[in-house]
């Protein structure tokens, strides 16, 4: 997902290119800094008695936007990495996971998705996705962070087309704002959202009212909404990921959990769908559809594996049966911290 790029190889005119000129004129890419001659560690912070770390081969990037701090690593098992407030979002070797179970679900199960809005995604990878299906004629992600934006439309080489689409109208703004004000409606809402974490900017965007006043009214007949819903393994699941998905049952008639591993997340992830219509499609059903509607193959998801990945082992399956915490602005539950990137010594 993440690669180097240089600046030159990128689109300099953004009106020219057709992606949402006229609510955000981007700046020309910034000039690809030098590799620092660094080794080490990343550390990343997921308990008070846990870290997870990975080899670095260099840092790349760092730097503060008005919002976070943005880490581009070049990493030994991973390769290059995306860091974020010292938190993993995406590596080059395994981001394919997260986004194709992320997209593709929602937009298979819709009868002929053609508007899709992202909440997030200024990665781009999520608009890479949406952009692969036939149906699909016009793509609005919305991301707080202009610098994320640019730094990643800078870096991310395997989303340049993406970015680029005469399909994708990308907007710098607070989802939550952006989505309130329009007065048109999606057939899909994404949820590409940094985790929940206290005195964060994302943990409102997981609340039932929000779910309840804002996205599903946005959303057409037929509509899907579908977000990531932070690490659902057997001791993390309790974090946020049973709470989202019990306070998206409390709006929408049809909820549908499923998870899958991301190695890189050294956990087992997980996403929550939920409509007014019921997800009944076979396995054999969704394949039909992948091949009709999505160019090229993917790399992951199979109507098969969909069908597998909504069955939960026992704890987790029970945990999300008995959990009643509903989310709220006042009653919110949050992932560990914010993590911490540094270098460490090894021991």
């Amino acid at each position: 997902m993440v690669g180097a790029v240089p600046a030159e190889d990128l689109p300099g005119d953004v009106s020219s290119k057709g992606y949402g000129a006229k609510h955000l004129q981007l700046p020309p890419p910034a000039q690809q800094p030098d590799v620092k001659a660094e080794s080490g560690w990343f550390e990343e912070e997921i308990d008070d008695d846990l870290k997870l770390c990975y080899a670095l081969n260099s840092v790349l990037h760092r730097g503060p936007s008005k919002y976070q701090e943005i880490v581009l690593l070049d990493t030994k098992h991973f390769g290059k990495a995306l860091i974020i407030d010292g938190k993993m979002q995406s590596t080059e070797m395994d981001e394919f996971i997260y986004h194709e179970s992320l997209i593709h679900p929602p937009l298979l199960f819709h009868p002929n998705p053609e508007t899709v809005f992202i909440m997030g995604g200024g990665e781009g990878s999520a608009a890479r996705e949406i952009l692969r299906h036939k149906t699909v004629q016009r793509v609005v992600t919305c991301d707080i962070d202009q610098e994320v934006v640019d730094f990643c439309r800078t870096y991310l080489t395997v989303n340049r087309q993406a970015f680029s689409s005469e399909k994708l109208c990308l907007i710098i703004n607070d989802a939550r704002a952006e989505l309130e004000k329009r007065e048109e409606k999606f057939d899909v809402i994404v949820g590409d959202l940094a985790d929940p974490v206290e005195g964060g900017p994302c943990y409102q965007l997981y609340t039932k009212s929000f779910y309840e006043l804002i996205v599903k009214p946005k959303l057409n007949d037929h509509g899907i909404f579908v977000t990531q819903a932070g690490p659902a393994g057997v001791l993390t699941h309790r974090q946020v990921f049973s709470s989202i998905y019990n306070t998206l049952r409390h709006v929408f008639k049809y909820v549908q959990a499923y998870t899958a591993h991301v190695p890189s997340f050294a956990d087992t992830w997980g996403w929550v769908m939920a409509s007014d219509h019921p997800f009944d499609l076979t396995a054999q059903q969704i394949n039909e559809r992948i091949g009709d509607r999505i160019e090229g193959e993917l790399a992951y998801l199979s109507g098969e594996f969909f069908i597998s990945s909504t069955t939960l082992n026992k704890s987790v399956h029970q945990s999300l049966l008995n959990e009643t915490h509903v989310y709220t602005e006042d009653d919110a539950r949050f992932i560990y911290g914010h993590g911490r990137a540094c270098r460490a010594v090894s021991s």
